[in-house]
Formats: structure tokens, sequence, C-alpha cells
């Protein structure tokens, strides 16, 4: 199991501190959700934990190892990344575009094996995508484009996940579907890392939350100890009902 020490990371942007002195060791066989407002920092600490940004102080280590003594393909090869707000401009099968989860795994003259081919199609069919493989991924609907990313993720074979905000412009319906893929992936063993502003989502499928405003680490634990009305008010702003039987977060109004 793959695991991730934050110790004191700080990030500079523009010459503007976005995070903030933030410490967590993550494991695998859970899923840590990221959330907080809007500017508080959750996308720019997922980049810097696979050190697409640089830290300005504190430091990240995969495994033990810190995050600036491994190349960009041992990294990939440990944790699979999907990124927000992706866009399909070329035309590739659902199959080619999944086997591209291979790329960290290939030398620059390597052909996918039969291994490969075998790996990308379990992802497919862990994604419930097998049977798009033959369609032209641009023309997928928004759902099934979503299963189709995160189908490339898993074809990785990573230990870990980190998926940034991937329930973003999907329905009800399919923001499920998607929880639960990544929930058996955590059950699997794997750690998932999700950004995301849904909160009662994040209160049912998520293990541990950590909170971000303004770029620091406001709370760290179960869902139902850091979404308290008391923080959601301080942070968020906002009135909310809770019921810790759903668990559901509604939120009421401004504070």
């Amino acid at each position: 199991m793959v695991t991730v020490v934050i110790e004191g990371a700080s990030v500079a942007l523009g010459g503007k501190v976005v995070v903030q002195g933030v410490s967590a060791t993550l494991g695998g066989g859970t899923i840590v959700g990221i959330v907080g407002p809007n500017g508080a920092g959750k996308s720019t600490l997922v980049r810097a934990i696979l050190g697409l940004v640089g830290v300005t102080a504190g430091r990240v280590l995969i495994d033990g190892t810190t995050i600036g003594a491994m190349s960009a393909r041992d990294v990939a090869q440990r944790i699979a990344y999907l990124p927000q707000g992706q866009y399909l401009h070329w035309p590739l099968t659902v199959e080619r575009l999944v086997a591209l989860g291979r790329l960290p795994h290939l030398g620059p003259l390597s052909r996918v094996s039969a291994e490969d081919e075998a790996i990308v199609a379990a992802a497919m069919t862990r994604a419930d995508v097998a049977h798009l493989r033959s369609r032209d991924a641009t023309e997928l609907s928004g759902g099934e484009r979503a299963r189709v990313m995160l189908a490339r993720a898993l074809a990785v074979g990573a230990e870990g996940l980190i998926a940034d905000e991937p329930l973003a412009a999907l329905d009800p319906g399919h923001q499920i579907d998607v929880m639960e893929l990544l929930r058996r992936e955590a059950e699997g063993g794997a750690l998932v890392i999700v950004v995301m502003h849904d909160l009662t989502m994040a209160a049912r499928y998520c293990d541990r939350l950590l909170l971000l405003d303004q770029g620091r680490l406001i709370a760290d634990g179960s869902p139902l100890d850091v979404l308290t009305p008391e923080l959601l008010r301080s942070v968020y702003g906002i009135t909310a009902s809770i019921d810790p039987q759903g668990p559901t977060i509604v939120p009421r109004g401004r504070a």
C-alpha cells in the first residue's frame, strides 16, 4: 500500500502563498476527501503531493522518499491522477484512451504488451465501460466520459489515486456511480484522495476529511467530526442542517 506523508508543506504561486503549513499522513485502504471553499488550496495541495508544483517549505514523501528525489514516472507509477476539467479533443476509441494509462510503464519505443492489454481490459470492466470500448470517446455522454477517464487512471495500476473534483457536471446517479467505484478501489487497498465540493457525498463516502481554508488545514478527521455546524459557519460562512444518520449536510443559508 502506498503512503503519503505531508510535513508542514507550503506552496506559493505567483508570489502568493496558497498552501501553508499543511501536515497529514495518508495510508492505503481509505478514501480521503479534501474539502473547503473555492480558493482554499485544495487542487494546489494535490498537485504538490504529485510533485506538479514545488513546495516552498516543508516536504512531501511517497513511501518514505521525498517527492523531489522521484522522477515524474516514478510518481505516476505509484499514484494515478485524474485532474479536473478534462476535455477530449482527439477522436480516440475508448479502448485506446484507457490504454494511455499504461504510459508510465512503457519506454519510448515500447509497445503495449499482452499484460498491458489485460490490465486495460480489467480497468474498463471495473469502471463499467467495457461495452464502450469501440466508441469514439468524443461522442460519449458526460457520465460515460467520467467513467472512461477513471478507467484510464485505473489502468495505471497504481496503489494510489488522486481525483480532483470527479463529480463536477455529473447528475446524481452518475455521482453515485463514481463514488461507488472509488469506494471499491479503497476497499481493495488503494489510497484514494478526492477533492470534493458536495459535502453530503463527502460525508457518505469518505473515511476521512481534510478541511482547508485559505491554504491552511483547519480540521482533519472523520466526516462528522469535521463537518460540524461551527466549522461550516466559520469556514464556509453558512448555516446547515446535519443528519448523522444519512449522513446528510443541507446548507440553509448564509451565517
